[in-house]
């Protein structure tokens, strides 16, 4: 079975779209899919949210400028089924240089391919940085589905319309004719509120295809958890954070084969 690539991109921060990252990375390596995380954002959030530091030299971003190779970057992470590739400071000077590459939408897919020929992944995760940046971009040239974190909140439904229509701009450009919308996961989702109601009615109302069936509920323990360098399943697996994570790691499995 072919391994497939999510990104998971916002222009939106604060939305939980690393938290998502590194927690349905872990889901799905829980439930048997072998499973890379890709760290993309050069403030390395993911990286340090599964407990590892940031070392010089080793990110993706070598293989991004045509020098280095992206599969020896890679690490385990000491969980079943789950590796990382780690994100650094030096990433940051990717957006300048990316876009002065002739190809410069085309860097990360060419970079991750020796990757996806390894066969040793059935799943790729990708966490962008929070802005539409060359990075984002590059990881949506490169990616078989967007994953969209929207948070339960009004603000969040305005910039919705605007990554998703970057997808067309990507297809109408001839960038990335297979991507496609994997789905979108609401997040940071409030029970005691009205709104947080709301918001999750409008986007299932609009777009009913797309949206998970599980909504992530905002809780202290999701928050806490990578100031430990650990996934909410290793922190409190209780939680109800916990069981909404492994609901939409079985979501992903179901909709996409991963099994």
């Amino acid at each position: 079975m072919a391994c497939k690539v999510f990104t998971i991109a916002n222009q939106k921060g604060g939305v939980g779209k690393t938290t998502t990252a590194v927690n349905l990375a872990a889901a799905l390596a829980d439930q048997g899919v072998q499973t890379l995380l890709i760290d993309l954002d050069p403030q390395a959030n993911a990286t340090s949210g599964l407990g590892f530091e940031k070392e010089e030299g080793r990110s993706i971003y070598p293989a991004l400028m045509e020098d280095g190779d992206a599969t020896k970057m890679i690490i385990k992470t000491g969980r079943k089924r789950l590796s990382l590739l780690p994100s650094e400071v030096d990433l940051a000077a990717a957006e300048i240089e990316l876009s002065q590459k002739e190809n410069y939408l085309g860097q990360l897919a060419i970079a991750i391919q020796p990757i996806i020929d390894s066969n040793k992944y059935k799943a790729i995760i990708i966490d962008c940085p929070p802005a539409l940046g060359m990075l984002s971009m590059n990881s949506l040239a490169a990616a078989d589905y967007l994953l969209v974190a929207l948070q339960c909140e009004y603000l969040a439904l305005e910039g919705l319309g605007q990554i998703l229509s970057v997808v067309d701009r990507l297809h109408e450009a001839g960038v990335n004719n297979r991507l496609e919308i994997g789905g979108i996961i609401m997040t940071m989702f409030d029970i005691r509120t009205k709104l947080s109601r709301e918001v999750v009615d409008e986007v299932r109302e609009n777009l009913p295809d797309q949206v998970f069936d599980t909504v992530v509920p905002r809780t202290v323990r999701i928050s806490e958890a990578p100031s430990f360098g650990q996934t909410i399943f290793e922190y409190d697996k209780s939680n109800p954070g916990s069981m909404a994570y492994k609901n939409l790691g079985k979501e992903l499995i179901k909709r996409f084969s991963l099994k």
